[in-house]
């Protein structure tokens, strides 16, 4: 009898080692900040400036646009320099532009900072990421990646309910942009004490080629999350407004937001085991299919019961497709283009929820709600179709590892 055998499966290397832990916080502190604002800059703009909606809508679409082009060169800009150096110096520029929203005293002024605030915003989301799957052990990388957007998750869960309170307590917009700041300084401090390997230079032969800017390879998987993005960009933007309008429900978005919050937090923990198993396709399968039925719900069932219970299938299914979208743009990538890689998944974001807002607005005025909300169901029903006819069978056949 053997009282000591050999466990046919080494010790797994730490998950939560300093560096992760670190980074991960960092990456709350983002989010945190920049979400604290997010709520509440169409009140301040028309509070402070007497701003329009049009005008408030085009305010805060140039920090959109502004973030999405940073994105296009950040992936080249992170592979191409020392990834920690690039992560602090926009880091420290998105600090440092909170000052602008205070100082700020006319309303094309405050337009100027919000739209150039987007360009740091931009290039620290995706360097912080970039640094976090390096400090990861590579036998825990696909868990740490989905779990990593757990932070974004958390933050966008709790600082809009922060802002929001310090506002109808007080009406006093600067404690919340010196907060943000405060918050992001801290996130700042924090990242500089993450310790990163060295790494070896990697000169392309062609630097200036499409590919340096964005995954080529992954194109496919791009266009389906386009699609994806799409829908949630309709409803994201239009779901406070079509509650209050048709459903009565006055201050229901928060509860709205917190159980898609609630449903990606749940999601993310678990489709953990599936990531750890290196089941990359199989979660996000799972994923397309739930907020499938979820957007279908939403535009279907035009109650609150359909309203609230959408929310929370529309996050346990992103909440699946999400991390496991962004372990397949990795696992699609060499170690020299993982900078590209994740920026690659956040442009086809920001496109898709950028065209969401644009023409689901269209749709709504022209159409109704509920059109704008069968339109976002049936974009994400093409996004849906392209994963099972061509993405899942791309990716399996043209993973590098």
């Amino acid at each position: 009898m053997h009282i000591f055998h050999h466990s046919p499966h080494p010790p797994q290397e730490r998950l939560w080692n300093a560096n992760y832990t670190k980074v991960w916080l960092a990456n709350f502190m983002i989010f945190f900040s920049f979400m604290l604002l997010t709520p509440l800059l169409p009140i301040y703009l028309n509070e402070q400036f007497g701003a329009n909606k049009d005008t408030i809508g085009l305010v805060l679409f140039g920090y959109s646009v502004m973030a999405l082009v940073a994105r296009l060169f950040s992936g080249y800009v992170v592979d191409s320099f020392p990834r920690k150096m690039v992560l602090l110096i926009s880091f420290t520029l998105f600090t440092l532009f909170f000052v602008g929203y205070v100082a700020a005293g006319t309303l094309m002024l405050f337009a100027l900072v919000r739209t150039l605030h987007g360009v740091p915003f931009g290039f620290t989301t995706v360097a912080n990421s970039t640094v976090a799957i390096d400090v990861l052990p590579s036998s825990r990388r696909t868990e740490g990646i989905g779990l990593y957007g757990l932070s974004n998750n958390l933050a966008s869960a709790v600082s809009p309910s922060i802002a929001i309170w310090i506002y109808v307590t007080t009406h006093n917009f600067d404690i919340i942009f010196w907060l943000a700041m405060g918050v992001a300084t801290v996130g700042l401090l924090i990242d500089c004490t993450v310790k990163t390997r060295p790494r070896e230079r990697v000169e392309g032969k062609q630097p200036v080629s499409l590919d340096r800017f964005f995954l080529t390879k992954g194109t496919g998987e791009a266009l389906t999350m386009v699609c994806f993005a799409f829908s949630y960009g309709v409803m994201s933007t239009y779901v406070a407004i079509y509650g209050k309008e048709r459903l009565g429900i006055e201050s229901g978005s928060g509860l709205f937001f917190a159980l898609v919050s609630i449903g990606l937090i749940l999601s993310r923990l678990q489709g953990n085991k599936a990531l750890r198993e290196g089941r990359i396709a199989y979660n996000a399968a799972l994923g397309v299919c739930v907020s499938l039925v979820g957007y279908l719900v939403f535009a279907a069932v035009p109650n609150q019961v359909g309203y609230y219970a959408a929310a929370l299938i529309i996050g346990l299914g992103n909440g699946h497709m999400y991390p496991a979208y962004q372990n397949m743009f990795i696992n699609l990538a060499p170690h020299s283009q993982r900078g590209t890689a994740n920026s690659s998944i956040l442009v086809a974001w920001d496109v898709g929820m950028g065209i969401g807002i644009l023409l689901g607005g269209v749709v709504a005025e022209n159409y109704g709600y509920t059109a704008a909300f069968w339109s976002a169901w049936a974009v994400n029903l093409a996004g849906f179709l392209g994963f099972w006819l061509y993405v899942k069978g791309h990716f399996t056949r043209n993973k590098l590892r």
